[in-house]
């Protein structure tokens, strides 16, 4: 009998990972870290029910560090099995992986240094040598490739138009189909192909991160005008906490038609942070998995000035002028943006701009709230900026979007899981699921391990 163990990604938007064992192999589905409140930071320190050593193979929906960042402390707990993922998802981990181990060092190294934990001394979950050491174990394979993972246990990706090489998974036990929606792109997307149809599952577990709401049909580009020339006019400068991988390119596309118009003033665009330049390349180099032509997409990250160099970040919190600056973190946990925050946060002529979903417990939830203080690096900070989220530049599919999906399927799976969601949009989908499609669905709980018949 085949089982399936929830070992994240449920009950949270963070710390995907899904345990199959099935014909004797145990396949972990992502491998991603949970961030957000603390108590579910905790878990990131807690070992996993099965030994890292006993798990034969993970498959990668995609690069985002909560389905992906985990692996460095699986392969330094002992995993010794290999990563399947697609070409560019393992080209994004490159980036992805060695930059979460170099910030959780410089992190642990400045609360060290400055006393604000209270942990003595504070360590990093792992290194950035850890995490290139989980590199090695990357396999690469294209859209429709078939892996066989052994025992006849076999994983095929198809394309899910979330970010740059993101997948649906159908795993196929030999016994049952099991399908994993990984996280849904959406529908029209200006950069990112439709998500591929599937047809037939056993058993599917459905992202639910809008679950409950649908995005605003406001067009980003009105609205980014808007608020650009807005914050213009005020002599401001607008800081948007982006996440590095698809939507720094997704905004700097926007920008980019913005200006090539001129709906926006030619104030300066700064892309600050090592991680989205290099994630900005990658996007230009992989033309071919999404909808823009190479020399359409060199042209659309053409529009920022990159800035790598530490330096040159701290220069841009000294000039005051109007401008637009691009920084990781998108949750604002972390990265150069905080930089900017202490500078940029207290000045109500400046903008703060999110551009899509806040998990509970991180700073972006709590500006978004209406914070009127965040504590970063131990001190706190006044919030005077204006402070705005897109949600309409969310990468994921929104609760009318997840439902035109399922409605690929030509027959009910026997289960339909609802993963990866806040409590509230999680259950709202299967309220809906339920409702309009007479799917049997549930919320599977932390741990929760099920047989699957």
């Amino acid at each position: 009998m085949d089982r399936i163990t929830f070992l994240g990604g449920v009950g949270t938007v963070t710390g995907s990972k899904y345990l199959v064992e099935a014909g004797g192999r145990r396949i972990l589905v992502d491998c991603g870290l949970f961030q957000g409140f603390k108590q579910l930071r905790s878990r990131n320190r807690k070992p996993l029910p099965v030994p890292p050593a006993d798990i034969d193979a993970v498959v990668l929906t995609h690069a985002h560090i909560d389905h992906s960042g985990y692996l460095p402390l699986l392969v330094k707990d002992g995993f010794r099995g290999k990563v399947h993922a697609t070409a560019p998802t393992e080209a994004l981990c490159q980036i992805l992986l060695p930059d979460s181990g170099h910030l959780q060092e410089r992190e642990a190294d400045l609360a060290n240094r400055e006393g604000f934990s209270r942990h003595h001394p504070a360590l990093p979950l792992y290194t950035m040598a850890d995490a290139e050491a989980s590199l090695k174990h990357f396999r690469r394979h294209a859209f429709k490739d078939t892996v066989d993972l052994g025992a006849g246990v076999k994983a095929t990706f198809f394309e899910a138009g979330h970010i740059l090489g993101a997948a649906c998974i159908l795993l196929d036990t030999g016994r049952n189909k099991i399908v994993f929606s990984g996280d849904l792109g959406r529908y029209n997307d200006p950069l990112m192909h439709d998500p591929a149809a599937l047809p037939e599952a056993d058993y599917l577990l459905v992202e639910s991160t809008y679950g409950d709401r649908a995005h605003p049909a406001t067009d980003p580009q009105d609205a980014l005008e808007a608020i650009i020339n807005r914050t213009f006019q005020r002599g401001g400068t607008v800081i948007i906490p982006s996440f590095a991988v698809g939507r720094a390119q997704t905004l700097l596309y926007h920008i980019s038609r913005l200006r090539a118009s001129g709906r926006i003033p030619q104030m300066p665009v700064y892309l600050d942070s090592p991680m989205a330049i290099n994630a900005s390349e990658l996007f230009v180099r992989f033309a071919d998995a999404h909808k823009l032509t190479k020399d359409q997409a060199s042209a659309a990250c053409g529009v920022a000035t990159y800035t790598r160099q530490g330096e040159e970040s701290r220069k841009l919190d000294l000039d005051q002028i109007p401008k637009i600056i691009i920084s990781a973190s998108g949750m604002a946990t972390g990265g150069r943006v905080l930089h900017h925050l202490k500078t940029y946060a207290p000045d109500a002529r400046n903008t703060i701009l999110f551009a899509g979903f806040q998990a509970g417990g991180t700073r972006g939830a709590a500006m978004l709230g209406g914070a009127e203080k965040i504590k970063i690096h131990g001190s706190w900070h006044a919030v005077r900026a204006e402070v705005l989220n897109m949600h309409m530049l969310s990468a994921h599919a929104d609760a009318n979007e997840i439902m035109r999906w399922l409605g690929n399927f030509t027959a009910p799976p026997k289960e339909t899981f609802i993963v990866h969601g806040e409590p509230a949009a999680s259950d709202t989908l299967r309220h809906r699921i339920s409702e309009e499609l007479d799917w049997s669905c549930r919320v599977p709980e932390q741990g929760e391990t099920l047989d699957l018949a």
